[in-house]
């Protein structure tokens, strides 16, 4: 059988154009938000209503009923419903950039869904059989091609520049927890076949209180082809100093396809934020890119101002907005966490 990239299929930047925004709807039964499940309502119609304005926004729910309490959820908040679909593809946690479809397209701009296996970051969060599902679901409904990934693999995991260069860490690809059978030639190896990605960066360690065991999205970003932002902490006793150093060392040494170093811009790192015990891993690294908008995640911190200035200068065709994240941190997670981009196509 022929690979996805042996027939041209490549995993698109996300700062491409997008068809729509794939949402699952925090479900109530969920263990991501026992303590904030009406808040984090709230924080997902904001979300919604910023992104409907700009492209579809498609919502995972579990069927008919929740369906209809999200609608009124949504209304409630002011919502406008005319961009926004609902899809019965249930999931017991709502982290879609993580269980959902990732796409594939050619250059004829036909699509594909390359559907990784899922095991809730290595098995932390019991039953996952539902999020597992989700991506051969949409296909089947979006009468797309889905190609098994032959391994466990988060969305979160890995980014892209779009021009074969795929970026991910050890801590997270090479644990035991997720493909135990595999080394670090046959994952990178699975990469190159499903992602039509030719070059792959590897950074270390995630930030304290990251349960997906460090997912490159909270830490480094593409922002375009040859410049990637990355967090850096500031503060030398603070327990994110060294392994942000450490990826920052790494990144600084890294060369692109052509031998030639990426441009390597610093974010800043809000103050720690906890809950109850747990640190929080808060992160202005976890924005998201949409069709001419870059959502980012604040956290009422002075830092705030800082990075969306950052970030600002390097999306000159999109406006930069801070969405508060807040109650959705308390989940261990943000606002790239919790979408999933549907790249546009014929």
């Amino acid at each position: 059988m022929r690979t996805p990239a042996e027939l041209g299929y490549r995993f698109p930047a996300e700062w491409t154009p997008h068809a729509a925004t794939w949402l699952s709807w925090p479900w109530v039964g969920g263990c991501s938000f026992p303590d904030n499940y009406e808040e984090i309502q709230r924080t997902y119609a904001a979300l919604v209503g910023t992104l409907a304005p700009h492209e579809t926004v498609r919502v995972n729910v579990w069927n008919a009923d929740e369906e209809d309490r999200v609608r009124k959820v949504l209304t409630s908040h002011g919502t406008q419903l005319a961009n926004v679909e609902f899809y019965h593809h249930p999931s017991r946690e709502p982290w879609c950039r993580d269980h959902g479809p990732i796409y594939v397209v050619n250059d004829a701009g036909d699509r594909a869904i390359i559907n990784w296996g899922y095991n809730a970051w290595g098995g932390k969060y019991p039953p996952w059989d539902e999020d597992d599902a989700v991506p051969a679901s949409i296909a089947a409904h979006q009468e797309l091609p889905c190609f098994a990934g032959g391994m466990i693999l988060e969305g979160g995991s890995i980014d892209t520049n779009g021009d074969g260069v795929l970026m991910t860490t050890e801590s997270c690809l090479l644990n035991p927890n997720r493909n135990p059978h595999l080394d670090r030639a046959q994952i990178e190896q699975r990469l190159r076949d499903n992602l039509g990605v030719n070059h792959i960066l590897w950074l270390g360690d995630g930030i304290v209180g990251d349960d997906t065991d460090g997912h490159i999205d909270d830490l480094a970003r593409f922002v375009n082809r040859d410049t990637i932002v990355t967090i850096v902490e500031s503060d030398p006793a603070d327990e994110n100093y060294a392994p942000l150093q450490d990826n920052l060392r790494r990144l600084r040494a890294l060369k692109n396809q052509a031998g030639e170093s990426f441009r390597i811009v610093e974010l800043p790192m809000p103050a720690a934020r906890h809950w109850g015990d747990l640190r929080l891993p808060a992160s202005y690294a976890n924005f998201y890119i949409a069709n001419g908008i870059v959502i980012v995640p604040t956290f009422d911190d002075p830092q705030d101002a800082v990075a969306l200035e950052i970030l600002q200068a390097h999306f000159p065709t999109h406006r930069v907005t801070g969405l508060d994240s807040r109650d959705l941190i308390i989940g261990q997670g943000s606002f790239h966490c919790i979408t999933q981009q549907e790249p546009a196509g014929r």
